[in-house]
């Protein structure tokens, strides 16, 4: 005879390991996190960044990432040197959440970053795994967290130097895309999508606010016509 228990679990009411993205709150970002040092890949709070995952102490950052909060630390080295494996590393960096990945079968993963937060990076060091782990304060950056109206920019001036500069460069884009973004969206992927250096990139990480991003986006466009 089954014996039918006094209460059944309310399919509706099972809590998340991992918090609904529209949930995040400060509470919710971890003081340590897995470092992902790359010179030139610069991720902006609300930007998603594609990364292709190979070298076996990344493997094993992302690994241990997925089996925990599915977060990660992107952050930039100071140097672009490739050939140091412990670069030192800016102090502010973004942290990101894994939102799909795919796993080939040479081991090797392509992964797809959502930018969360900025963080400062207060100290790190070296796991057993062999990857980088950050000890990092989100706090100066909550903002990045709450929903805001979008920012007024002089767009037309904007995207007028965006076109200089890509002409300049022989470079183009899908202007039709573009169009379609609001102007809050426009200062997340063109920072990361127009090929500054990693300094530039930097610099456009650090501003405080989107109007600071605004200023310092039109200054590097005008200075990469020179």
């Amino acid at each position: 005879m089954t014996k039918t228990p006094d209460t059944f679990l309310d399919l509706n009411d099972i809590p998340r390991r991992v918090p609904a993205l529209a949930d995040l709150t400060l509470a919710d970002i971890p003081p340590r996190v897995g470092l992902f040092p790359l010179s030139g890949a610069m991720i902006l709070p609300g930007g998603h960044l594609p990364l292709t995952v190979f070298e076996p102490r990344y493997v094993a950052l992302l690994e241990d990432a997925l089996a925990g909060r599915r977060l990660i630390g992107m952050i930039q080295p100071q140097e672009e040197d490739e050939s140091d494996p412990l670069p030192v590393l800016h102090n502010i960096g973004t942290l990101g959440r894994i939102t799909s990945f795919t796993e080939y079968s040479d081991g090797t993963f392509s992964i797809t970053l959502l930018g969360i937060t900025r963080f400062r990076l207060l100290m790190e060091g070296l796991t057993q795994r062999g990857w980088r782990e950050g000890t990092i304060d989100a706090s100066p950056f909550f903002s990045d967290l709450l929903e805001s109206d979008p920012s007024p920019i002089n767009r037309a001036r904007l995207l007028s130097r965006l076109k200089s500069y890509l002409t300049a460069h022989q470079l183009q884009t899908d202007w039709s895309l573009l169009d379609e973004l609001d102007d809050d969206m426009l200062l997340v992927i063109l920072p990361m999508l127009v090929p500054f250096s990693s300094q530039q990139k930097q610099a456009l990480l650090e501003a405080s606010t989107l109007d600071d991003r605004a200023g310092v986006l039109l200054d590097l466009l005008a200075k990469g016509m020179e």
